[in-house]
């Protein structure tokens, strides 16, 4: 998973927006093979309780909670992309579609559990993701 400090950060699919976020994170969810729900369940605590934000020391010493923050969840198989032969990425790495979502939703429901405020892209559509983000502060989370 990769996650990206954001001011702001929007989905939209067909030119709906479908979930918008201010201050918080732009999670993008990749899944593979190995991926359950427990692997989504610990991602979600983590992404709740990284300290990335700005204090008033300007230190990154606040969490998700303690800035009023978001996450927008969006599901991004690409970033298993394989693209060590040739000019063409393989996506063999990314799990099934049915496995992908099962997880990806594991994810969101964990952070709504948790007390964080969630909006989310659509499964497995082409979407226009834009986002401002803050820093650049760039994670990247893997189990």
């Amino acid at each position: 998973m990769l996650l990206q400090r954001v001011s702001r950060a929007s989905a939209a699919v067909d030119g709906v927006e479908r979930g918008a976020v201010g201050r918080g994170f732009l999670a993008l969810v990749g899944v593979t093979h190995g991926d359950d729900a427990a692997a989504a369940r610990k991602l979600a605590a983590k992404t709740a309780r990284l300290r990335v934000f700005t204090d008033d020391a300007g230190l990154m010493n606040l969490a998700l909670g303690d800035v009023g923050g978001a996450v927008l969840a969006v599901s991004q198989f690409t970033l298993y992309a394989d693209t060590r032969r040739g000019n063409r990425p393989s996506f063999t790495n990314a799990a099934p579609p049915r496995q992908g979502e099962d997880v990806y939703e594991a994810y969101v429901e964990a952070l709504r559990a948790g007390g964080v405020p969630v909006e989310t892209g659509v499964f497995g559509a082409h979407m226009r993701v834009e986002l401002v983000n803050d820093g650049p502060v760039t994670i990247l989370l893997e189990t």
